[in-house]
């Protein structure tokens, strides 16, 4: 499967001619194929209103960079140090802002890239860079407000609450930052296991809490205004020999919903806890990197072998499964009316019957994959595959 050439080593060196199959004790045509897609009566009539090329997309990096939308704009970023603002009607470009180098945290021989962002509060926009550069924009002009550093790589949007932008990194750290200057005001460091799949979790807020994954399985909360921690609950502990098979990554960012916090990590656990006390309501065996949704009463997930789930969120219960994108790398469900979307490998769109699974429609929006999950907007699907591809659709 596509995940298993994502994993990142840190702290961690092969030695001699020992690769990351020899680790697995796979060959690569060991791996089960993608499942073919089969032809299916479409119920559903998806219309698409407009696409824009938007540059060089995530140029095959495995990088979400997830486009944000709000009510009449969408802002997007690519890995050739591009950020844009989109007129959500018709996808032109309202502005358009460039990492420069040289000057600031910058010099000319730097090789800096956009890797997590955009993150969107209202009155700034946030990206950073894989050397560890946090960035605030204003959404209506594009112009740089602040630049602030931190410890590396940043895989995940900066997210803003009140006066502070939380950002986290890939070394294992938490920033608090303050929103008017980027000045640190707090940092809380968790040890990374020497081997961790290529992502982070990104953080979830809810009031004064900050919500974070960590790859290490476990989910703490922390308080927003000073970095202490609240509580930490393991969610899944390391088993097996080596060091692949303790890979209990929590990659997918948590999602918080009547004062309950679902969480899910890679070869471990599904559960649900309480927000004020990370006390278990219920787990089960599920392992997931892409992430899920939470709707009404069920949670939508897309497991680590692209099978989709729909799961009761008050105690775990099955509903329903879909298997036939088996390892097609689908991404996290969006959920859109009565329907969820995925994304997959060959750039394909799948939309399907959230009471059942069934398909209903597909739309192809890019001959490159998709990893980033829809973005919703009422009636309005936007889909973005890694060449910089965004496609906004709609349905009757």
């Amino acid at each position: 499967m596509f995940h298993r050439y994502l994993i990142l080593l840190t702290f961690f060196l092969l030695t001699g001619c020992e690769t990351l199959n020899n680790l697995m004790g796979e060959k690569p045509e060991d791996f089960d194929p993608p499942a073919e897609l089969t032809e299916f009566q479409e119920s559903l009539n998806v219309t698409e209103l407009w696409d824009r090329n938007t540059g060089k997309g995530t140029d095959e990096q495995y990088l979400l960079l997830q486009p944000v939308v709000t009510t009449d704009r969408i802002f997007i970023a690519d890995t050739d140090r591009k950020v844009q603002a989109l007129n959500t009607e018709n996808g032109r470009t309202i502005w358009s802002y460039t990492l420069e180098m040289g000057g600031g945290f910058f010099s000319k021989a730097d090789k800096v890239y956009i890797t997590g962002g955009p993150g969107y509060s209202g009155d700034m926009v946030f990206i950073g860079t894989n050397n560890g550069d946090v960035i605030a924009l204003n959404p209506d002009s594009g112009d740089e407000l602040w630049t602030s550093k931190v410890s590396s790589e940043i895989l995940t949007p900066p997210l803003k609450s009140g006066n502070i932008v939380i950002v986290r990194t890939l070394d294992g750290r938490i920033f608090g930052l303050n929103s008017s200057s980027g000045r640190r005001l707090w940092t809380y460091e968790k040890t990374v296991p020497a081997l961790t799949l290529r992502g982070t979790s990104a953080p979830a807020i809810d009031d004064d809490v900050i919500i974070i994954g960590f790859d290490s399985g476990s989910l703490a909360a922390l308080d927003i205004n000073t970095g202490r921690l609240l509580w930490e609950t393991g969610i899944s502990s390391p088993r097996g020999r080596s060091e692949l098979e303790r890979m209990v990554d929590i990659d997918a960012k948590p999602i918080i919903a009547g004062g309950i916090v679902y969480v899910v990590t890679f070869q471990g656990q599904l559960a649900a806890l309480t927000r004020d006390t990370g006390r278990v309501l219920w787990n089960r065996d599920t392992s997931s990197y892409s992430g899920f949704s939470v709707e009404g009463d069920y949670l939508y997930i897309t497991d680590d072998k692209s099978v989709i789930w729909a799961f009761d969120r008050f105690n775990g219960g099955s509903i329903w499964k879909m298997d036939a994108l088996l390892n097609r790398d689908v991404t996290a469900p969006a959920v859109v009316g009565n329907y969820l979307v995925v994304g997959d490998f060959e750039g394909y769109l799948h939309w399907l019957d959230k009471n059942t699974g069934a398909f209903v429609a597909r739309q192809r929006i890019s001959d490159e994959r998709i990893i980033a999950p829809a973005v919703i907007a009422g009636n309005t699907v936007y889909g973005f595959s890694t060449d910089g591809e965004l496609v906004a659709l709609t349905y009757e």
